[in-house]
């Protein structure tokens, strides 16, 4: 056989080959991504860099405390759950406790509630209420259907709480397998406590994560990580029911939204972008391959870094991005509140809450304006 011949026929074996362990091995049925925010829009910058960042429970903390919550009424007490399933909270002296032991390592978002007690998202069991001698899960299914994936909560006034469910097809340990399907499998939903039952108020969801009500309660947010977009859906007036986009084309995926003291929203902005990224969300094929390779999947997902939070106003205008383009002060910011003039940071990836002085990023950005 000729050498062409032969290189030609290694070739096709090495597609078919390939074709086949795709086809027995990928666990993900993919659907296109939809386009990223044009570069133009966002410009990358370092804003972040040389800010002093203050890191709460460093060394103390076990690894990825995702969510953080600062109670005001009690003098600014910073709340967190960890992978170790403890709630832990620092109180305003800064010394650390561990506050309510709900088990598990998939604690996810919290939330206060008017009776005292805490609304933790377990990614494996639902919504739960941890109280000072208990733990009650309040919803583990929603209309005959599994909870899979239990992220972030937020409790109205009236008791009703708004969660949302990532995905129904893969669980925490599989996350970027369901954010690199792109499948609309996330939800949002109510929990009634009155009726003890949970509903689906808005479903077809890409990666549903982080909820938030505006100030009067005539809207809930619920952000797309796999979208770029976060939605409302409106609680009151002419358009309840109603579903529309609250903020659109971020320059990445937005994860926990909490409401700051002036009504306006922060926005935790995961950075799952690279040139690989981009290049594998580009056809499904691409990523049915990645994904058949859990090796390569790593490596993939590992090119992603760096962190950026977005303050939004009512109205879904973007009022100011910070960033950290290459992830120095922090990385993977999951979550951002804002208490007394300071920015907290949540992150999966870190062992400690970070703390932000917004006066110093005032002065920096009136630096670089100039």
């Amino acid at each position: 056989m000729a050498a062409g011949g032969l290189f030609g026929s290694v070739a096709v074996a090495a597609v078919v080959s390939l074709a086949v362990h795709v086809a027995l091995n990928s666990p993900i049925q993919p659907v296109p991504s939809p386009p990223p925010p044009p570069a133009a829009r966002y410009t990358p910058s370092s804003l972040l860099h040389g800010l002093a960042l203050e890191k709460l429970g460093e060394g103390r903390l076990i690894q990825g405390p995702e969510d953080v919550y600062v109670d005001a009424a009690a003098g600014g007490t910073v709340y967190t759950a960890t992978r170790d399933g403890w709630l832990q909270r620092m109180h305003p002296n800064g010394s650390w406790e561990h506050w309510r032991f709900v088990g598990g390592t998939g604690l996810l978002g919290i939330a206060p509630s008017a009776d005292g007690s805490m609304l933790v998202c377990d990614a494996y069991k639902g919504l739960l209420r941890a109280e000072e001698d208990r733990v009650t899960i309040l919803a583990s299914t929603v209309e005959g259907s599994t909870i899979r994936f239990a992220e972030a909560a937020v409790e109205a006034s009236d008791g009703t709480v708004y969660f949302s469910d990532a995905s129904t097809r893969f669980g925490i340990d599989q996350w970027f397998l369901g954010y690199l399907e792109s499948r609309r499998t996330g939800r949002l939903l109510k929990y009634d406590p009155r009726t003890g039952k949970a509903s689906v108020e808005l479903d077809n969801l890409a990666f549903a994560n982080g909820v938030a009500l505006s100030r009067d309660e005539a809207f809930v947010i619920v952000c797309e990580s796999a979208g770029y977009r976060c939605l409302k859906l409106w609680l009151k007036g002419d358009k309840t029911g109603q579903a529309e986009t609250f903020v659109g084309d971020l320059p990445g995926s937005p994860d926990n939204i909490r409401r700051a003291p002036d009504g306006t929203f922060w926005i935790a902005i995961i950075k799952l972008r690279s040139p690989w990224l981009d290049l594998v969300n580009r056809w499904t094929f691409t990523k049915r391959v990645v994904a058949s390779f859990p090796p390569l999947l790593d490596k993939i997902k590992a090119t992603a870094k760096g962190a950026m939070v977005a303050q939004v106003s009512e109205d879904g205008e973007i009022i100011r991005l910070l960033d950290d383009s290459e992830g120095k002060l922090i990385n993977f910011i999951t979550s951002v509140t804002e208490f007394d003039g300071d920015l907290y940071f949540g992150s999966f990836s870190t062992n400690f809450v970070g703390k932000l002085s917004l006066a110093k990023v005032s002065q920096v950005q009136e630096a670089v304006s100039s």
